[in-house]
């Protein structure tokens, strides 16, 4: 497969990095929405835990690399507010509401939630998240 002459090929290096914690999101929206799984990965600690598949943790930053690999591989389509996160010395609270679509059986599938999310500041001044909760509400099919 050829690129075109110029297009940059985003590595871990050089991705914009959270400066801010709702960063987070923004960019969860942004990575998820192009179907770019390592650029939602860089947004983990190495030993992050997600919760997710529903019912289950997924720990370090391998197995939930799994997690987005099978959920973005469907090409699912993201909405969502970020919410103003609530910071505490080098932790911050982060929140988004958010709608999905994707392909369903009987035709395309919306699902509404909001997440929450425990980020951590680096030792170079950004944000990555430490735990992630997906889905804080009882999510409502449309």
């Amino acid at each position: 497969m050829t690129r075109p002459k110029g297009a940059k090929i985003m590595t871990m290096e050089n991705r914009e990095r959270a400066k801010e914690p709702e960063d987070l999101s923004r960019f969860f929206l942004e990575r998820a929405n192009a179907g770019d799984v390592e650029g939602v990965v860089a947004l983990y600690e190495t030993h992050a835990v997600l919760a997710n598949p529903p019912g289950r943790v997924t720990v370090g930053i391998e197995a939930i690399r799994g997690v987005y690999e099978q959920l973005l591989a469907t090409r699912p389509a993201f909405i969502g507010d970020v919410l103003p996160a609530t910071r505490v010395g080098d932790l911050a609270l982060t929140s988004a509401q958010f709608a999905t679509t994707a392909a369903g059986p009987g035709g395309s599938i919306t699902v509404r939630a909001a997440s929450a999310e425990v980020a951590r500041r680096q030792l170079d001044g950004t944000w990555l998240w430490m735990i992630d909760q997906p889905n804080v509400v009882p999510r409502d099919r449309t």
